[in-house]
């Protein structure tokens, strides 16, 4: 595979287990993470946007990625991704060294989102700051890629700076910008060189194609199957249309039923007999009645 990295493969952007009275519930999270292990992802991204990072304080945000480490007692293969982006520096760092002082692979991080004016230089500066004093040798940090959201792209420049300044360390991005044209034209620029996990499934097929390298995607919770399908034919030379048919028609029933993490929830609980977690404020749960119409979409696509 020309483009293989030890980060390369089918990843979930896995939700966060929540009590109704929105404390961490940490007892059953290894159960889950196993589950999306003996489903064919190769590893979680902890704390990303479906899995409400913004929402943790630091604390809560160590319990989660120290209980996490339990699922490599079935699984030790299984990789272990942190969102670790903050506005703050300071508190990025000491958040990604705790990432890489528990055994994490690699964190994922959101530019400083406060800031949506910011320049060129200062955001190189940013992720400068953050490789130096936080990312040993060894373990690599993806810049996360999602302007709808965030407010701050991740540039093309931008990201040929930070690779040309860290070429291991500085692994790629998540590009979760849901466009299919910069998903072609960060394979026409960088091609195999730069670790590009997708985060938009109808998309996948023509991200593989492109060079990139995986996925990490909210519907990778309930649909890692399929994911993992797409992957192995693309390892084969091949595309398996008749898989990314079906990303296609889930990734549009999360669209109708936005946002990714409370909806995940619902289909992990009606679906697949998980406990009915629920999501922080400002997010809600669905309504009984939403979340009736979500699961007979979903249903609808599981059974095609």
């Amino acid at each position: 595979m020309a483009n293989w990295h030890p980060l390369s493969g089918v990843y979930a952007a896995v939700i966060t287990p929540l009590n109704q009275d929105y404390a961490l519930e940490l007892e059953k999270f290894p159960e889950l993470l196993a589950f999306l292990a003996s489903r064919g992802c190769h590893g979680a991204l902890l704390l990303g946007t479906t899995g409400e990072g913004p929402s943790f304080s630091p604390e809560e945000r160590y319990q989660l990625l120290r209980s996490a480490l339990l699922v490599r007692q079935e699984h030790p293969q299984f990789r272990l991704l942190a969102g670790t982006g903050t506005p703050s520096l300071d508190e990025s760092i000491r958040l990604t060294r705790a990432a890489f002082e528990l055994g994490f692979d690699a964190v994922v991080t959101l530019p400083p989102y406060y800031y949506r004016n910011a320049g060129q230089e200062g955001l190189f500066l940013w992720y400068r700051q953050l490789i130096q004093q936080a990312v040993p040798r060894g373990r690599y940090l993806l810049g996360y890629h999602i302007p709808s959201v965030s407010g701050v792209p991740l540039t093309i420049e931008l990201l040929k700076r930070l690779k040309d300044a860290f070429p291991e360390r500085f692994a790629g991005i998540k590009d979760s910008s849901a466009s299919a044209e910069h998903a072609l034209e960060l394979g026409q620029t960088f091609g195999a060189e730069l670790l590009v996990l997708n985060g938009t499934d109808r998309l996948f097929s023509l991200a593989l194609q492109a060079k990139a390298s995986g996925c990490i995607t909210a519907l990778a919770n309930v649909v890692s199957p399929w994911l993992r399908q797409v992957w192995e034919a693309h390892l084969q030379g091949q595309t398996d249309v008749a898989a990314q048919a079906r990303l296609d028609a889930a990734r549009r029933v999360l669209e109708a039923y936005p946002p990714a993490a409370p909806f995940v929830k619902v289909i992990l609980h009606r679906v697949f007999n998980f406990p009915r977690w629920s999501v922080r404020p400002p997010l809600l749960p669905f309504a009984s009645d939403v979340a009736d119409q979500a699961v007979a979409a979903w249903l609808q696509v599981e059974h095609a």
